[in-house]
């Protein structure tokens, strides 16, 4: 058994390293090479891990590092990717990337898989191996999914019938929905700005939403969607599919016609999107936590809108910790908190 890395040579092809997070079943977007390469266009520096037994690769993680104030920062999201759970496996893969992060100078690596927070094997597997929980997390906590496997009739049954009579409202008051480009990035980052005054929430550069949607466009893993009433744009969503799961990642509204709901028909539309990609559960990514000093807090009136799609609440483990310099890791707590509170842009 043996770590690659990929700062050096053989390590796996984009597509190869895609294949490894795709075996995990709860292999995540965030940990795909694509992810990796946009957030390395915006500060971050990502170094992949790959754990390879009798030439098969068996697990890896995706870590980033970033400065933060006058520190480094080490961070997994949505991993490790586990294809096997074998704690002999994961052993090996922390201490490679622990020696990677110490390399670089990191004062902690700050880890939010996506298991469950039910499964208690999973908190106790992360206390194992030397990690503790944080109150700071990056990623929502909870969310809900919708179940996609079922036919377009019963997963309409399982909204609420307001929801249900809001898609078909939208419809019938000429509201058109339709797949967007790379040139209408423009136009829906207008929309982000709008959106962001009114609801009170810090977004991406445009930059960085271009760069999200070419990254994954040729792959088929992202779909833009735009509602139009006559010519006029009300409101667009980002979707993105990979591994039969789909992900509602950025949303945003005009402040007229919303009485034409074109949010209930845009995330109908990438439901349908996402079916045709064969997903079989569509994340509506992110709702208020049960903490009420979660970062999530301020989610209640998003979440009153995600809960009327039908979907179930999921809890995840959160985030967890490994310090490798207590007195520098408290300094980059505090300079984390302060950049959290100056800026709410999702994932």
């Amino acid at each position: 058994m043996r770590v690659l890395e990929s700062a050096t040579p053989g390590f796996p092809a984009p597509e190869a390293w895609d294949g490894l997070v795709a075996r995990d079943p709860r292999g995540h977007l965030l940990q795909t090479w694509a992810w990796g390469e946009l957030k390395g266009a915006f500060g971050w520096i990502p170094v992949r891990f790959a754990v390879e037994r009798d030439g098969t690769l068996i697990a890896g993680a995706q870590v980033l590092y970033r400065r933060i104030g006058p520190v480094r920062l080490a961070y997994i999201p949505k991993g490790p990717i586990l294809v096997q759970d074998d704690p002999k496996v994961l052993e090996v893969l922390w201490r490679a990337v622990h020696r990677r992060s110490r390399r670089m100078r990191a004062v902690s690596l700050k880890v939010e898989p996506e298991w469950p927070d039910a499964d208690a094997h999973r908190h106790d597997s992360l206390a194992a191996h030397g990690f503790h929980p944080s109150l700071e997390c990056i990623q929502p906590r909870r969310t809900i999914i919708v179940d996609l496997a079922a036919g377009e009739e019963e997963i309409l049954d399982r909204m609420k019938s307001k929801w249900r009579y809001n898609i078909r409202l939208s419809t019938r008051r000429g509201v058109i929905v339709r797949a967007g480009e790379i040139r209408d990035i423009e136009a829906f980052y207008r929309l982000m700005r709008v959106t962001g005054q009114r609801d009170q929430f810090a977004i991406h550069s445009l930059d960085y939403y271009r760069r999200a949607m070419e990254l994954f466009i040729s792959s088929g893993h992202v779909r833009l969607l735009l509602a139009y009433y006559e010519g006029q744009l009300l409101a667009g969503l980002m979707a993105y599919a990979f591994n039969r799961q789909s992900w509602y990642m950025y949303g945003a509204s005009s402040n007229t016609y919303r009485q034409f709901m074109p949010n209930h028909q845009l995330q109908w539309r990438a439901m349908q999107w996402a079916r045709e990609k064969g997903c079989t559960h569509y994340d509506l990514w992110g709702i208020a936590d049960t903490d009420p000093i979660s970062p999530t807090a301020g989610l209640s009136g998003v979440q009153r809108f995600k809960a009327g799609f039908g979907g179930e609440v999921m809890r995840y483990v959160g985030a967890y910790d490994y310090v490798y310099s207590m007195p520098l890791y408290r300094l980059m707590r505090l300079a984390w908190t302060r950049r959290r509170l100056r800026s709410r842009a999702r994932p």
